[in-house]
């Protein structure tokens, strides 16, 4: 999938008024993703985005530290898209399911289950539900 399409996606299925809306929700959900799971992951779910979307993985990452992979809980997820999307919480949870479903359908083989895997359970949800539906 290329940068175009991703972002047009990601617009159209969030019903997001423009395309940079869309490129700051990708970013927010990215970064924030980044820093949630270990830097490897990261690493091997960006190889297979378009890359200016990948690098909003690596952005987080720590070269020659301990890595990514901080600890913290959905609550604080949300929150984070929420600021760097600027938007509420509600919205900035939908953006998650959004932009991450898109990713989804931009990778092949397993790595999205990859890094669901790497979740606590109460972000896993928001990462691999879709955008339609209830995640509860």
């Amino acid at each position: 999938m290329r940068h175009d399409q991703f972002i047009g996606q990601v617009q159209a299925r969030a019903r997001l008024p423009d395309r940079a809306h869309a490129e700051r929700a990708c970013r927010a959900t990215l970064e924030t993703l980044g820093e949630r799971v270990p830097e490897g992951l990261a690493d091997n779910l960006a190889a297979q985005l378009p890359h200016e979307i990948g690098e909003n993985l690596r952005r987080t990452e720590v070269y020659g530290g301990m890595g990514s992979g901080t600890g913290f809980d959905r609550h604080e997820f949300i929150r984070r898209v929420a600021d760097r999307a600027g938007v509420k919480e509600p919205q900035a949870a939908y953006l998650v399911r959004v932009v991450m479903e898109v990713a989804g359908e931009a990778t092949t083989g397993r790595v999205l289950d990859k890094v669901g895997e790497s979740l606590p359970p109460d972000i896993r949800p928001l990462v691999l539900s879709g955008s339609h539906g209830s995640i509860e």
